[in-house]
């Protein structure tokens, strides 16, 4: 089902969150169509469990052969791996960090990314989109090396990919946080380990701070809205340590448990049997 983030005559934004769920197989994430003026763009697509049902779930609201751009934040699997399936049923061009420009066919069939491949440079863009556009702003690190995020000047709505992400139901994910404090259970372990370093948070949250926005969107759970939900989360990850941050010599060890095919988990190394003593069959005379 559509949940509708903005709309005016002629400009939609819509979040699709229940296509694949927190369900312990696979990490529930969002889907995004944004409309102006006719003209289309999927931002982060996702992969073949989301496919059907997004295509399904978004005709009544846009004809997907009809999709201008394919948006991806970073060439993860639930961002783009089904971007064979979208390419052979739309002609839809993938917006991608130019980083990734050559991984990105390995999603498809031979040829299917030939001249239909708008490769970002690392300083971002502003994408025409009917006749707004889109700002294509640089993310790099949080957390693939070649990120973007997506600014909607219309709505307002800054789209940012895993920055943050929070690991809840495709229901929860539906209702916008606007209190940032008891959201965060739901996001620090993840920010903790997927963003790279502090810095880069830093940087970020300097360069976001120039933007007017009333909504964080990201790629998985619930988005972040109002100006002190927004401000709490920017001085959240001014402070957070994170990625290499939290790496020492212990996390650079060789590994010794073995991987128990049963259970498919890590198993402590099986004790060395203890030496026996042998038997003496001399007597003492």
């Amino acid at each position: 089902m559509a949940v509708e983030l903005y709309r005016d005559p002629q400009h939609v934004c819509l979040m699709f969150t229940d296509l694949v769920e927190e369900d312990g197989q696979a990490v529930q994430s969002n889907q995004f169509l944004v409309i102006d003026h006719g003209v289309g763009a999927l931002i982060d697509p996702g992969g073949n469990l989301a496919f059907h049902g997004l295509f399904a779930s978004m005709a009544p609201h846009f004809p997907p052969p009809r999709l201008s751009y394919l948006l991806a934040s970073h060439a993860d699997p639930d961002i783009i791996a089904s971007l064979d399936q979208w390419l052979t049923s739309t002609r839809a061009m993938l917006v991608i960090s130019r980083i990734w420009e050559r991984f990105a066919p390995h999603f498809t069939k031979v040829g299917q990314t030939q001249d239909r491949i708008i490769a970002v440079p690392d300083e971002g863009a502003r994408l025409p989109l009917g006749r707004s556009t889109l700002w294509l702003v640089p993310a790099h690190f949080l957390h693939a090396e070649g990120n973007f995020h997506f600014y909607d000047p219309v709505s307002r709505i800054l789209f940012t990919g895993d920055l943050g992400a929070s690991m809840v139901s495709g229901t929860q994910a539906s209702q916008p946080v606007r209190e940032l404090a008891p959201h965060l259970p739901h996001m620090e372990a993840f920010h903790r380990r997927y963003m790279v370093s502090n810095k880069i948070l830093r940087l970020w949250t300097a360069m976001a701070r120039q933007l007017d926005v009333d909504m964080l969107v990201p790629q998985h759970g619930a988005p972040i809205q109002g100006a002190q939900a927004i401000a709490d989360f920017y001085a959240w990850l001014d402070g957070l340590a994170c990625g290499i941050d939290l790496m020492d010599a212990s996390a650079y060890q060789l590994p010794r448990d073995r991987i128990d095919l049963t259970t498919r988990r890590t198993m402590p190394p099986t004790p060395a049997p203890a030496p026996s003593l042998a038997r003496s069959d001399q007597t003492t005379p």
